[in-house]
């Protein structure tokens, strides 16, 4: 699928919600929940206009943040209640929520502003894409595929765009440390429809390479194993050394 990536800036730009006059409210906000991603965070910021939504960041996440021109939040660590703080500070019909250890390709930025015009979505999610090469890395993205399309699994760093409307609908991101994203995307399907866009998010290889790609793998079909199966997501963030949004 070709896209006219013409009006991407003023597409993104308006999703800065820092306006007071409800008149020139954005169309979008992207919401982005922190903790330590001062490494990462610059290349996003040059991507998107955000909310940073921080957790307690102890190094310069936030003020990198603030340099970047999103505007921070603070919020009690953890992703469900960060991603909800930030979507609290949302003056905008959509929201877009995205890992902080994500880009966001000019060919995904497109079919953001695609769905932003189709009056039938009411959210949608990305593929994954790994930035790394190796082989492993391909086997993870396949399974995150079959994952998504044959068990209605989509994670959060394939990203989340979902109406502002709908998303209050649902009642935002359960409580939970982790699995929140899960959580939401079995909502969305049990109460509408999620679509699938064609571009990938590419996300950073960090937590593939600090573990193993064969760990992380393996560890995250027990935890979402587990989760199915009804242990508490609050219980699960045990097995998160450092857990980090």
């Amino acid at each position: 699928m070709e896209c006219d990536c013409n009006s991407l800036n003023d597409a993104f730009m308006i999703g800065h919600d820092n306006s007071t006059d409800s008149s020139s409210s954005p169309i979008v906000s992207v919401i982005i929940p922190t903790l330590n991603e001062a490494e990462l965070l610059p290349g996003l910021l040059a991507d998107l206009a955000i909310i940073v939504s921080d957790g307690g960041s102890l190094d310069e996440t936030a003020a990198l943040a603030r340099t970047g021109g999103a505007r921070v939040v603070h919020a009690r660590q953890g992703r469900g209640p960060q991603l909800n703080a930030g979507a609290a500070e949302a003056r905008s019909d959509w929201l877009c929520f995205l890992h902080a250890d994500v880009r966001v390709p000019a060919e995904a930025r497109c079919h953001l502003e695609r769905v932003l015009e189709d009056q039938r979505v009411q959210a949608a999610v990305w593929r994954l894409a790994i930035d790394a090469e190796g082989w492993w890395y391909r086997v993870v993205e396949l399974g995150a595929k079959v994952r998504d399309r044959l068990g209605g699994l989509p994670y959060g760093d394939q990203g989340l765009l979902i109406r502002c409307s709908f998303f209050e609908e649902l009642g935002g991101f359960p409580d939970y440390p982790v699995m929140e994203d899960v959580a939401l995307s079995r909502a969305i399907q049990r109460n509408g429809t999620l679509t699938r866009l064609p571009s990938p998010l590419l996300v950073s290889a960090r937590r593939w390479k600090k573990e193993g790609p064969a760990r992380n793998y393996a560890r995250n079909i027990g935890l979402i194993s587990a989760y199915l199966a009804g242990v508490s997501p609050h219980t699960l963030a045990r097995w998160y050394p450092n857990h980090s949004p």
